[in-house]
């Protein structure tokens, strides 16, 4: 274990022991939770077409709807998400926190359905979605609301003249990804954007005709200290925690988003949740 690593264990386990006290306990739990912040990034791409100049893809990820987090606060999400008017809507996965024990009904699948893309809505499993006997119904849910699943599958998005790949794998902890099956058929030509809901899959992404990755997971730490940063995150998100990352000499860009709930603890520090809104730029467009 490095002196980092060490630090960082021990700093969470002190945590753990007498907890957030006061007026922080206060902000992390019942402030920086609801300052949802908008995470905007551009993409440049000779591979993308001059018809997706300007294309706008809007991810959210890890709702973890049921643990601290309810639908009217999902619905203030999916009215930001509309505002932005994306092209394409992507979720990469854990809709609910405990599908054995989510009080499932219509009025997620409604609050979902209002979202708007004129290219689609896409969404991946994550290892909430699969636990607690959850991939039926969260699959059944979000069938209803209009997103398509993509499992160790890809779709070809057209818009007029142009095409770009966009490809989905099975959750990497509870799931069966395959990443060969994904790709199949799939031109490597296409500039390809895949989602995976654990980022450290990345490393094997990077021998794949992958241009850019959508990740969660990690929540980014949920709690974060200065000069040390998060104090702990889940398996498969311990590399690569949140924000961008170049991978294969620029092959691959990886972004995973810092999420929108909450779980295990119910607060957050030094980590606003966030949406996150691409805008697709082809390198021979104008500015």
């Amino acid at each position: 274990m490095n002196r980092r690593t060490f630090l960082k264990k021990s700093i969470g386990s002190l945590l753990a022991l007498v907890g957030l006290s006061g007026g922080t306990y206060f902000y992390a739990r019942e402030i920086e939770t609801g300052m949802l912040q908008l995470k905007r990034d551009v993409i440049f791409s000779k591979k993308i077409p001059e018809s997706f100049n300007q294309f706008k893809i809007v991810q959210f990820s890890d709702t973890h709807i049921g643990f601290h987090y309810s639908l009217e606060q999902l619905n203030e999400v999916v009215n930001t998400i509309n505002n932005e008017e994306p092209d394409l809507v992507v979720f990469t996965g854990d809709l609910v926190d405990q599908a054995n024990t989510y009080n499932w009904n219509d009025k997620l699948i409604k609050t979902l359905k209002k979202i708007q893309a004129s290219n689609g809505k896409y969404w991946i499993y994550g290892n909430h979605d699969h636990g607690g006997y959850g991939t039926d119904i969260v699959k059944n849910t979000m069938d209803k609301a209009g997103f398509q699943l993509l499992k160790n599958s890809h779709t070809t998005i057209r818009n007029a003249d142009g095409e770009l790949i966009l490809a989905g794998i099975d959750d990497v902890m509870l799931g069966d990804p395959n990443l060969r099956k994904t790709l199949t058929a799939a031109n490597p030509e296409l500039f390809t954007i895949l989602l995976a809901h654990e980022p450290d899959y990345a490393d094997q992404v990077v021998r794949y005709p992958v241009d850019m990755q959508l990740s969660g997971h990690s929540h980014g730490g949920q709690v974060r200290l200065p000069f040390i940063g998060d104090l702990y995150t889940p398996l498969y998100a311990e590399k690569y925690v949140e924000g961008k990352h170049s991978l294969n000499n620029g092959k691959l860009t990886l972004y995973v988003s810092k999420g929108i709930g909450t779980t295990r603890v119910p607060y957050r520090f030094l980590c606003k949740p966030e949406i996150n809104i691409f805008t697709l730029k082809t390198q021979t467009a104008k500015s």
